[in-house]
């Protein structure tokens, strides 16, 4: 009777820790679901949150499947004369790998302000920073200084540094970037300098500083300076700026499914754990 009772013992110990391993998997790989919604809220609500920035691009988070365990290898064999035709893996879970900047271009908006500008088409503005680091941005909402330099909201000097005369009453900017100063009293303008446009191999890859701002990485490669309008690069619009490239519907409805997605994943790890702790009162 002794014997029999550790051969059910041994026996019972068999059929609960697998199932007891299963449980603690289902929980971490629900986890790792939750977690990667999490991501997806947050990207959304960043999204939302700069619906009315002037040329802010959204941005989307992208995940990917991780690693499987592999129980039965595809191909392996099943008996001295079969294979198995599909075999046995057991994913767990998934992560976000990226998120990526969506650059389809926003809406103009008409300001008439001859210092609004929108970079139509492909390309950046170049901004200096006080520092002398070069950042770029698709944000064209720029003014003057008190010595009549061409800046952006922040004050940071727009290349390659516009000045205009102090008689000046009006400015044109042509298509190309060519920067024309009507000065008091003179019929003709006066050519104070020409705003070029810069472009990427890869405009994905570049760094979001904030503000506006975005920084070159190696992945984006070196910036290519362009005159406006030639090659890949777009044209300059004077009195426009550029909207916003998100649209509250789509987000509304990611969001929507973000959600929903959680909330599965949460309940998975609630049966999880009813399953667990079942397999833990056995007796």
């Amino acid at each position: 009777m002794k014997k029999i009772k550790i051969v059910m013992t041994s026996s019972l110990f068999l059929l609960i820790a697998p199932n007891a391993f299963a449980m603690l998997k289902a929980l971490n790989t629900a986890a790792s679901g939750m977690a990667a919604q999490e991501v997806h809220v947050n990207t959304i609500s960043h999204n939302i949150a700069n619906v009315n920035t002037v040329g802010y691009k959204k941005q989307r988070a992208e995940s990917e499947d991780l690693l499987y365990e592999t129980v039965i290898e595809a191909g392996a064999r099943s008996s001295d004369d079969s294979r198995y035709n599909v075999g046995l893996q057991v994913g767990s879970g998934s992560r976000i790998v990226a998120v990526r900047k969506e650059l389809t271009q926003g809406d103009p908006q008409m300001t008439k302000n001859p210092y609004d500008l929108m970079v139509n088409g492909d390309g950046f503005f170049g901004i200096e920073l006080p520092n002398g680091q070069i950042r770029y941005t698709r944000d064209g909402a720029f003014n003057v200084d008190s010595t009549g330099t061409l800046v952006s909201k922040n004050g940071y000097k727009v290349l390659p540094g516009i000045t205009l005369p102090p008689a000046t009453v009006s400015l044109t900017i042509s298509e190309s970037g060519v920067v024309e100063a009507f000065i008091q009293n003179q019929v003709e303008p006066i050519n104070v300098g020409q705003i070029p446009v810069f472009t990427f191999i890869n405009p994905v890859g570049l760094r979001a500083m904030g503000a506006n701002l975005y920084g070159q990485s190696q992945s984006s490669g070196q910036p290519i300076q362009q005159v406006a309008g030639e090659s890949n690069a777009g044209v300059i619009m004077q009195g426009a700026l550029e909207a916003s490239n998100v649209s509250i519907m789509t987000e509304m409805t990611e969001l929507i499914r973000a959600q929903r997605a959680y909330e599965m994943n949460s309940k998975v790890m609630g049966v999880a754990d009813q399953m667990l702790q079942t397999v833990n009162n056995i007796r």
